[in-house]
């Protein structure tokens, strides 16, 4: 459920994408959480998306070969 994030002192740091309420830039990218605790991050909020989608596309991909085998095509790149 984590994607890496770069904190602006060039400390990476993972946080969990379903928490993920907002992430705007204002120049810099504030990441507000669904519990209101807000991350100021290098990456930009496209960025961001592009992560949170790869993160998804790998549960929904995950969960595909679970349920019909291992041999289940799914492109999660």
């Amino acid at each position: 459920k984590m994607i890496k994030l770069t904190k602006l002192n060039g400390k990476t740091f993972v946080i969990n994408a379903e928490l993920i309420e907002t992430a705007e830039s204002t120049p810099d990218t504030v990441v507000t959480l669904t519990t209101g605790k807000k991350y100021i991050v290098k990456e930009k909020a496209d960025d961001i998306i592009d992560k949170v989608i790869q993160y998804k596309k790998q549960i929904f991909c995950d969960g595909l070969q679970m349920l019909k085998g291992s041999a289940a095509k799914c492109d999660a790149e």
